[in-house]
């Protein structure tokens, strides 16, 4: 039996996982979207022939709730639709820093609640889920949550507690590629490369290593050494990189995040 989906937040992220959702074969007649702004309604509705209605509306009778706000609408929500949730429905967070045990407190008992961290690629659908469910969530219920956020990239179910690793590696992680793409675009620049061309160069580079990374069954460390021949320029540059501690650095601003990761979600 097709599963009921209904997806509450029509921001970014909310419409990334309802165009995924839909193009993976997903009926649209059993998915519906919250938005309360009658504008943004109209442009979903004349964009997917979906649904769109309010919070308590879409989650009445859905199989599936995701909860697509931002951190500190979370509590309103979950206030605004707990009584429209019925046992036995999924509900799936993806607002950062919001633990299962504040949205088991705020619904009525009975409900599966699986908590992801997703990361901006999403939006080109490669993006990274890292999901934690609650004890009571059936394997059937997580099986279908995965399927679900596939559609939108990779998923990878951990424990709960490391979900503050999960945002530092993952959730931040594109910036992290963005800065080193920043650096390479400045480095070429400084040796005498026009900022387009040097973009280009950096971009390619970067777009070129991930799907070589992905598609190869070496590790990171090994296919570095690979292009890292004795003393030629790969070489000269992995020297100075190490001298100057950027490894080091790096591995300090995962730490980083993580630790204020769990400041974040630190009951209150």
């Amino acid at each position: 039996m097709t599963q009921r989906i209904a997806i509450l937040g029509a921001g970014v992220m909310g419409e990334t996982l309802l165009s995924a959702i839909l193009s993976s074969g997903h009926p649209v007649d059993h998915l519906v979207i919250s938005e309360r702004r009658d504008d943004r309604a109209a442009e979903l509705r004349e964009a997917y022939g979906v649904e769109v209605t309010g919070n308590a509306e879409a989650a009445a009778g859905a199989d599936v709730v995701l909860l697509v706000v931002k951190p500190q609408d979370v509590p309103a929500l979950l206030q605004e639709i707990a009584g429209s949730v019925a046992p036995g429905t999924t509900v799936v967070s993806l607002a950062a820093g919001i633990r299962i045990e504040a949205i088991a407190s705020a619904l009525p008992d009975g409900v599966a609640i699986v908590r992801a961290m997703p990361n901006t690629p999403a939006l080109v659908g490669e993006g990274m889920f890292g999901i934690s469910p609650a004890p009571a969530v059936t394997e059937e219920q997580l099986a279908a949550v995965v399927t679900l956020l596939e559609s939108g990239g990779k998923v990878v179910v951990v424990e709960e507690a490391l979900q503050d690793a999960v945002t530092a590696v993952s959730g931040s992680g594109p910036a992290y590629v963005f800065y080193l793409a920043e650096a390479m675009i400045a480095g070429g620049v400084a040796e005498g490369l026009d900022p387009e061309t040097a973009r280009i160069l950096a971009q390619q580079t970067l777009v070129g290593s991930a799907k070589l990374l992905a598609g190869s069954e070496e590790t990171a460390e090994e296919l570095r050494r690979r292009v890292t021949s004795p003393n030629g320029t790969t070489h000269a540059a992995i020297t100075t990189f190490d001298e100057r501690g950027v490894k080091a650095g790096l591995v300090a601003g995962v730490a980083a995040a993580a630790a204020r990761s769990a400041e974040l979600s630190a009951p209150q």
